[in-house]
């Protein structure tokens, strides 16, 4: 029994504990939340879905709708009646969810995903009654508001940098380092509308969403690597993995699309003379870009192959024609410009230049790491060129035209 003991605590476990290992919580979590579900069904039927006021006022999300908010809310109660009832402070049970979640980063980095996964979860259900037991007993106060968001802020990253040091020698680590960037942002970016007067809320990968599939792949993860790779000492975790990458993509979609929110709500409204919406800019821009390309590309051919002019030539040749077709379409269609030819010519030469100057800088740096194809590097480097500098200088200082030309042509269209 002693040695059973200990190989589970320091993890040298035959294929079979491991599965048992990860699935015993696993099955009996499950039980517990299909009868729940079941019983909660029956309910809905007899009184209607019980409306809980909170769930109500943070809203839903696509991943996680209003009725699973319901559900998770109700089937906790027990639980949360234990804890209300033990008469524990709130902030008592924000600092055990902190701890716990700290834990659940130690024992992932030492390569126990089982016990690290469910450490999260608990966490992370601490987290959601501490905040309600405050408010019932209305102790709630500024000052455990910040106790509980900062310690949010640790769990998160407790996790994620478990996952980096255990996936420190794989590809893997990027998408850690990805998530941890996107989980960072997400209430910063809320916390700093707040901090502006702009509430700003949504996205489809807030924090229960993050708790909750992160939590369940890192959990349930070393069950697939048992049955598939049994003999492995350093698996995958191809489970927590799928989990990483999900968690890194959507809370960076969630980090943007709270920013540009942000953004656009504190931005002043557009100037009069602009003549087409942001989402037209950027459709007429991206058509403009990729015909002027077009045309740089057969004319340097034509040049080439018929004319026998140098490649070299050829290529500053066809710049020129592809930035000539460029600024003709903006100027005409993209932006329906009157402003004065000469000044916007000179002003999109100046950007065209730096940008030049910016792609061939990112595709340099990027290139620097071998493991990254050069093709990718390329066009990672082209899209934020283009995001963050092209497109917001031809639209507010290329051919954002001054009112008085307006005022100079009245009858123009």
């Amino acid at each position: 029994m002693l040695d059973t003991l200990m190989a589970w605590i320091v993890g040298d476990l035959s294929p079979s504990a491991r599965i048992w290992t990860a699935l015993a919580p696993a099955l009996l979590a499950c039980a517990y939340f299909i009868l729940g579900l079941l019983l909660f069904l029956v309910r809905c039927a007899i009184k209607g879905v019980p409306q809980d006021e909170e769930t109500l006022n943070r809203g839903s999300t696509v991943l996680v709708g209003m009725f699973l908010r319901h559900y998770f809310f109700w089937v906790i109660q027990p639980l949360w009646k234990v804890l209300y009832r033990s008469g524990l402070p709130a902030n008592a049970l924000s600092m055990l969810s902190g701890l716990l979640g700290v834990s659940s980063g130690v024992a992932v980095a030492a390569g126990r995903f089982t016990l690290g996964g469910w450490l999260f979860l608990a966490a992370g259900i601490l987290d959601v009654m501490d905040g309600r037991i405050a408010r019932i007993r209305k102790e709630a106060n500024p000052a455990g508001a910040a106790l509980d968001s900062v310690l949010d802020r640790y769990v998160d990253s407790a996790m994620l940098m478990g996952l980096a040091w255990y996936y420190r020698d794989n590809w893997v680590l990027l998408p850690v380092l990805v998530a941890f960037l996107g989980t960072s942002l997400v209430p910063y970016v809320r916390a700093r509308g707040e901090g502006l007067g702009i509430n700003i809320r949504g996205g489809a990968m807030q924090r229960l969403e993050r708790v909750l599939f992160l939590g369940v792949g890192v959990a349930l993860s070393p069950i697939f690597e048992a049955i598939w790779f049994p003999e492995q000492k350093h698996p995958m975790h191809w489970l927590a993995v799928v989990g990483i990458v999900f968690v890194a993509v959507l809370s960076n979609v969630t980090a943007l699309s709270r920013f540009r929110a942000l953004v656009n709500a504190l931005a002043p409204p557009p100037p009069p003379n602009r003549k087409r919406s942001g989402l037209a800019i950027l459709g007429f821009n991206a058509v403009a870009g990729a015909v002027a390309t077009g045309v740089d590309f057969v004319s340097v051919l034509g040049m080439v192959e018929k004319l026998s002019f140098s490649p070299v030539a050829a290529t500053a040749l066809g710049c020129v024609l592809g930035g000539v077709v460029n600024y003709s379409m903006n100027r005409l269609i993209t932006f329906r410009s009157q402003g004065a030819v000469a000044p916007q010519m000179a002003r999109y030469t100046l950007v065209s230049a730096t940008s030049a100057l910016l792609n061939a800088g990112g595709v340099a740096l990027l290139t620097l790491h071998p493991q990254l194809a050069y093709t990718l590097g390329w066009w990672l480097a082209r899209g934020a060129v283009y995001f963050a500098w092209n497109l917001p200088l031809q639209r507010d200082y290329v051919f954002n035209d001054p009112p008085e030309a307006l005022l100079e042509r009245p009858h123009a269209a």
